[in-house]
């Protein structure tokens, strides 16, 4: 007889704990799953092994019993530890993290393996020869793998200096010492790009796919395939750090500094801090590489908390594209209204006529940014969430971009019945009929959300841009991230400061890597590249640290502010949510816990805490939003989570530690 303390498959705060039931299979194990009757009516539920002890310290009266054992799905011990310490870390519920690890679907009755790239092509890439840059990189990080300890390196490699050659050939050494890889990437549509690489270098067979545009047979499949040990490379978005792969050699995530990397639902987890705690279990190097990194990851690499490695020079040896910012206020001084600047549609005719191709980017979607109406000044609002709806033309409907409420353009406002109700702004679907017009002898593509809705059409746009069928690509951040174009001569950044004008502290941080990622699509083949940045606000620093290409000044103007006004990673920042379904009570429930936040932490020196405010989405579905902002300094994370934890046990809250965004 052995004895397990399970976790039930049941997502409820009050059921969140473990429980204890004798068990007759005798060879049960820590992170198997079971079935066991729960609860008064005794109704037969999911639950996953976290203890398993030979006797009880004290007799249970009334002692349930496991009723079977999942044969299909279990967890190891390394899991079961990282799930409780994301309990601990995030303050989500034991079922929550465990739902990170295990599989959606089920098996298929037919047996069928449903392969999610059976019909994927390598990309047949010869190795080529190294630059030194990338010789001395691997010298170090080869000097670290299969050594016993966990190493952390933030690899600092400009656009096209060679960082997935480096990716590849740690991994190949991983897989000689007889150790598996974890490859993330920031986006799904970045993954067919790098899938096809690796199957091209590692074979298919030696591969696994994990992102949630997988359909869920194909899910549950390629999880078996990691359980079972039949591969040494699993690739994915950020839900692949948690595949459940055995003998981890290194994690690589790829474009570290995307905000994508950070969960915004519960648990709100860090995939950086998931792959250092996996890591750390198996004595894993950790690689993060981009050509921006986060602030964080630099500060923590000044700190000697990371190893900073740098790749300096493209691989090409060709220089940097080169910028050119566009006062746009120049430009309607000069009656120039349109959406290109004179500078940038001359850039695009020449580049055009070169019969090289142009890559636009502006990071806003739809075809105007806002409705309102010219007699009463009211913006159309959407009614789930309180934030500006977006017009899209295309399909005659204006669109909520955070919950995806939609409804057709009213004819008249809505609020004073007068007819001047107009669309104001600028979207991708906009800048696609504009440049269709003007440039009408070049096929154009859009690459957003809105065109890539259907399986098959990612593919497309890209496959047709990479076969120059396509010229000219407008697109938003999804063209600036990662993308590998060789005969793209022309960036043209249309409108530099929508990253800028977010309530956020980390808008210049945003603003400074789209614009340097973007640049960085062009120039990567045998010429220069040239950018085009329009602005409003040339004067601002990411602006112009950005069109120089210049890292180093940007963080060390950012870093300075950062210490100043007391921003992460100086301090920590916790947004505790209340959501209520009356907007009244929803206030009143966010001062009875400022209340007893300033009561047991306020006095103390390690703390500011913010007076509760409407959050900036207000509302979300039939539920008004509230939130509190505390700032803490390090080392006090400890005494604020068992904090919250009490505070949590009393009311329902959210609650994010170092969100990306405070919307």
């Amino acid at each position: 007889m052995k004895y397990v303390n399970v976790a039930i498959d049941n997502n409820n705060d009050n059921t969140d704990r473990l429980y204890t039931y004798g068990c007759e299979f005798v060879d049960v194990k820590i992170g198997q799953k079971v079935f066991v009757p729960f609860n008064r009516g005794n109704k037969v539920k999911a639950a996953y092994v976290f203890e398993v002890t030979d006797q009880l310290e004290n007799e249970i009266k009334g002692l349930k019993y496991v009723e079977s054992v999942d044969q299909e799905i279990s967890l190891n011990r390394e899991i079961i530890e990282t799930c409780v310490w994301m309990k601990q870390r995030y303050l989500c519920r034991y079922i929550e993290a465990i739902s990170c690890f295990t599989p959606t679907g089920v098996k298929s009755k037919r047996g069928n393996k449903r392969n999610p790239h059976k019909n994927t092509v390598g990309e047949e890439m010869d190795i080529l020869s190294l630059t030194d840059e990338q010789e001395t990189v691997l010298a170090r990080i080869f000097s670290t793998i299969g050594k016993g300890k966990q190493q952390i390196f933030l690899l600092h490699g400009v656009t096209s200096s060679g960082k997935t050659e480096v990716y590849m050939q740690t991994i190949a050494k991983a897989i000689a010492l007889h150790k598996n890889a974890i490859m993330l990437v920031p986006e799904i549509s970045l993954t067919k790009q790098i899938i096809e690489r690796f199957i091209g270098r590692f074979g298919a067979e030696n591969i696994a796919v994990l992102h949630s545009k997988l359909s869920l047979g194909e899910r549950f499949d390629e999880w078996s395939r990691i359980r079972e040990g039949n591969v040494k490379i699993v690739i994915g978005a950020r839900s692949a750090v948690f595949a459940p792969l055995e003998n981890i050699g290194v994690i690589i995530l790829d474009e570290e500094h995307e905000a994508t990397y950070k969960s915004d639902m519960s648990p709100k987890y860090d995939t950086v801090e998931v792959a250092l705690k996996r890591g750390k279990f198996h004595k894993s190097i950790l690689i993060l590489g981009s050509a921006t990194p986060s602030i964080v990851s630099s500060i923590r690499a000044e700190e000697k908390i990371y190893e900073k490695l740098s790749l300096k020079e493209r691989y090409n040896k060709n220089q940097l594209p080169q910028v050119e910012v566009v006062d746009m206020r120049e430009e309607l001084k000069n009656g120039n209204t349109s959406i290109l600047s004179r500078r940038l549609y001359q850039e695009m005719k020449e580049i055009l006529d070169e019969d090289k191709q142009v890559i636009l980017f502006l990071n806003r979607r739809g075809y105007s940014t806002f409705i309102s109406c010219r007699e009463c000044g009211y913006v159309m609002k959407c009614p789930e969430c309180g934030i500006s709806m977006t017009y899209h033309k295309e399909k005659g409907e204006v669109l909520c971009h955070y919950c995806g409420y939609k409804k057709e353009l009213p004819k008249e406002c809505p609020n004073c019945k007068g007819k001047y109700i107009k669309h104001f702004g600028t979207g991708t679907e906009k800048v696609e009929e504009y440049v269709r017009e003007i440039f009408a002898e070049y096929p154009v593509a859009r690459l957003d959300f809105d065109t890539i809705k259907h399986k098959g059409s990612l593919d497309k746009i890209l496959n047709d841009f990479r076969n120059n069928k396509t010229k000219i690509l407008v697109g938003t951040q999804i063209v600036a991230k990662g993308l590998d174009f060789h005969n793209v001569g022309l960036v043209g950044i249309i409108a530099a400061d929508v990253a800028l004008n977010i309530p956020d502290f980390k808008s210049a941080e945003r603003a400074f890597q789209l614009i340097t990622q973007a640049a960085g699509r062009t120039g990567r083949g045998d010429t220069e590249g040239k950018v085009v940045i329009q602005t409003y606000n040339p004067e601002h620093y990411a602006i112009i640290y950005g069109a120089n290409q210049d890292y180093e000044g940007f963080y060390q103007m950012e870093k300075t502010i950062r210490y100043g006004l007391g921003y992460p990673p100086y301090v920590d920042i916790v947004q505790v949510i209340i959501n209520n379904e009356n907007d009244k009570e929803g206030f009143e429930v966010a001062g009875l816990i400022y209340a007893r936040l300033m009561e047991t932490l306020g006095s103390k020196n390690s703390y500011t805490i913010f007076k509760p405010h409407q959050a900036i989405i207000n509302k979300h579905g039939n539920l008004f939003r509230y939130h509190i902002i505390i700032k803490a300094k390090r080392g006090s994370r400890k005494e604020y989570i068992n904090e919250l934890e009490k505070i949590k046990k009393d009311y329902t809250i959210g609650i994010d530690i170092n969100p990306y965004s405070l919307m």
